[in-house]
């Protein structure tokens, strides 16, 4: 559940900074920058932590070779899901939200990575820490 949970807040992280449909942070603070800067600056900072805990962790966690293969793997999914029929590319807004699914998968899993890593191998992760 705790991963679902990881790769949710990854999915709403994106999908409030920039979606299809009107209701996004992006074309919020392009209409309301002159009206409520502090308002959105704050917003905007909030956002930007939120991506620093994730992308942050992602990167030390699979490194960008992992990054890379989580990718390729979503990729190779929709590949599939393309080339049984099931899905097509003709929808620019189903485009942008399978964009939006594959990058908070990689989010997701790259927060959860060092979880995963210790679950399947019983061998906790340590951070080194410089004396």
């Amino acid at each position: 559940m705790g991963i679902f949970l990881r790769w949710l807040g990854a999915f709403s992280l994106l999908s409030i900074t920039y979606n299809p449909t009107d209701y996004n942070f992006t074309r919020w603070a392009e209409a309301n920058w002159s009206a409520q800067m502090p308002l959105t600056l704050l917003f905007s900072l909030l956002l930007a932590v939120g991506y620093l805990i994730y992308i942050g962790a992602t990167v030390r966690s699979t490194g960008a070779f992992g990054i890379i293969l989580i990718g390729a793997i979503v990729a190779a999914l929709v590949w599939v899901l393309i080339d049984k029929g099931i899905l097509t590319l003709q929808n620019p807004s189903l485009n942008l939200w399978l964009g939006i699914f594959a990058l908070s998968v990689i989010l997701g899993i790259g927060l959860s990575w060092s979880i995963l890593r210790q679950r399947l191998s019983g061998q906790a992760t340590v951070d080194e820490v410089e004396s």
